[in-house]
């Protein structure tokens, strides 16, 4: 079996999350950067957790997507939140995560395990499971 890969390459330049510009080299990513308002910025622009909350909630969705259909589950309405969130102190920054799963047609067992099952395949959640504080919950309505 082969391995089938792909590298996303992104430049970052400027002053990075205060007023810097990213592009990617297809030229499909074109965005400022700014510092929140509830950081003490300006906001008006987007902000390193709001691109890694983008990226992880639509990769952890394809695993639920993948859990679901290796369990023959149908999918009725299905939404991933992600709450990335930025801490600091005197001395350190880091990160924590939240990834919310929203999901009908299911029971609340069901749901459960897809989440647990993406968020033991999803390649963010392998990434960063470990490094960082994540909590992962499903709810059905």
């Amino acid at each position: 079996m082969s391995e089938t890969t792909y590298t996303a390459a992104v430049t970052t330049t400027g002053e990075g999350r205060n007023g810097g510009r990213a592009v990617s080299s297809d030229g499909a990513l074109d965005l400022k950067f700014a510092i929140p308002k509830e950081l003490g910025g300006n906001g008006g622009a987007t902000n390193p957790e709001q691109l890694l909350a983008a990226g992880w909630s639509s990769c952890f969705m394809g695993a639920v997507r993948i859990a679901a259909a290796q369990r023959k589950v149908k999918l009725a309405d299905l939404a991933v939140v992600a709450d990335v969130t930025l801490h600091h102190d005197e001395a350190n920054f880091w990160l924590s995560a939240a990834l919310h799963l929203e999901l009908t047609g299911v029971d609340q067992e069901t749901a459960d395990a897809l989440a647990a099952a993406a968020h033991q395949t999803c390649p963010y959640s392998k990434a960063l499971g470990g490094s960082i504080e994540v909590t992962v919950d499903a709810t059905v309505a």
